[in-house]
């Protein structure tokens, strides 16, 4: 098992500092990284959170899948891992000529 977990259903106003300090009552909480829209750096509703060990992220999944943070239920799992994007040749889609 994967120590990063996936944190959906986030509500927009959770900080990272709130995760962290929920998911250390699992664990030591080595990374959390919650994600942001590039544009309007507002979060996107979800986040990684990196336990120490896989005990630790077991647990964590345990207590905080479908835990009620700030009216909105969890979504706590492993992270699967990212897909390799196509690329598309750095021209920005544009033929050049």
């Amino acid at each position: 098992m994967n120590e990063k977990l996936y944190v959906g259903n986030l509500s927009y106003s959770t900080t990272e500092e709130d995760l962290r300090q929920l998911f250390a009552q699992a664990g030591t909480v080595t990374l959390c990284e919650l994600i942001k829209d590039r544009d309007t750096n507002r979060s996107k509703g979800f986040a990684f959170v990196t336990m120490s060990t896989q005990v630790e992220a077991e647990n964590a999944i345990r207590l905080f899948n479908a835990y009620s943070l700030g009216d909105r239920s969890l979504t706590v799992n492993v992270a699967k891992p990212r897909e390799a994007r196509p690329s598309f040749g750095g021209s920005g889609g544009r033929n050049r000529r």
